[in-house]
């Protein structure tokens, strides 16, 4: 029986952890390691994870390394790797491997995301989150078997943000594709506040000239969203959310843009 490991990095996360990691329990695949790598949470997470995990580590000093050091110290030869507040679909990790078992040229898999979460802005999330399914550079791969970890040496460490788009861009240079399991993942998005939206990604914006970099026309591509198009019946459905989205979508452009100036400024010092 193919051992699975499900790695998932937290932060301050008990809010949706609980929903998360009892998701992962619920699995109808049998064989599931869980590994929880907590970046210094101040809040319940570190108990809520010892409730449910096998193993629950400290590391830092951002996503990037902690996902790295989950899918090491993990044993399975499956990878999954889990936002803190994701739930799983209960067939999810089974349909995984099966799907890997069935072609040796897959080297991922993306892993379907809905969204739902209170308020306008959250239904606005949703219709982006609608729109995106099954369109390549929109999606990132969140599923890997152990080898090609090896192989490919994991999540780069220089990227807090965009590193997912970026294991999955090496990925597809390497040769191998990427498949995709028709179980999914819900992304609990509570309640969206423009101001966080926009610090969030004015954080994240700090390793967008790292990305652009790194995979410079695949970058290019995925971050001009031509994936909000793709279903253009989506948003005409709902124009109201679809006018939400549009607001939503550019106040974190704004905040991505500052972000980037604020890193370039800081290298030119």
């Amino acid at each position: 029986m193919t051992l699975v490991t499900v790695v998932v990095p937290t932060r301050d996360a008990a809010r949706t952890l609980e929903a998360c990691l009892a998701s992962v329990r619920a699995q109808t695949h049998p064989s599931v390691e869980l590994v929880v790598v907590d970046n210094g949470s101040t809040d319940a997470t570190w108990h809520v994870a010892h409730r449910h995990a096998d193993v629950v580590v400290r590391r830092g000093p951002e996503r990037s390394s902690q996902r790295n050091h989950g899918w090491r110290i993990g044993r399975g030869s499956v990878v999954v790797f889990v936002d803190a507040d994701m739930v799983l679909d209960p067939d999810l990790l089974g349909e995984a491997v099966a799907v890997l078992s069935q072609d040796p040229q897959l080297g991922g898999l993306i892993l379907p995301e809905r969204a739902r979460g209170d308020g306008f802005l959250a239904g606005c999330r949703a219709l982006e989150k609608a729109i995106y399914l099954g369109q390549p550079n929109a999606e990132a791969a969140r599923v890997f078997p152990r080898d090609i970890l090896h192989r490919l040496g994991g999540f780069d460490e220089h990227l807090t943000a965009f590193e997912d788009w970026e294991l999955t861009d090496r990925l597809r240079r390497s040769g191998l594709r990427v498949g995709r399991t028709r179980a999914g993942v819900w992304h609990d998005e509570g309640r969206i506040a423009l101001r966080r939206a926009f610090a969030k990604k004015r954080y994240y914006g700090a390793w967008l000239p790292a990305y652009l970099a790194r995979s410079s026309s695949v970058a290019r591509t995925r971050l001009s969203r031509p994936a909000l198009l793709a279903r253009p019946l989506l948003l005409a459905r709902s124009p109201h959310r679809a006018a939400g989205l549009v607001m939503l979508k550019a106040v974190e452009w704004a905040g991505l843009l500052l972000g980037a100036r604020d890193a370039r400024r800081a290298a030119d010092r």
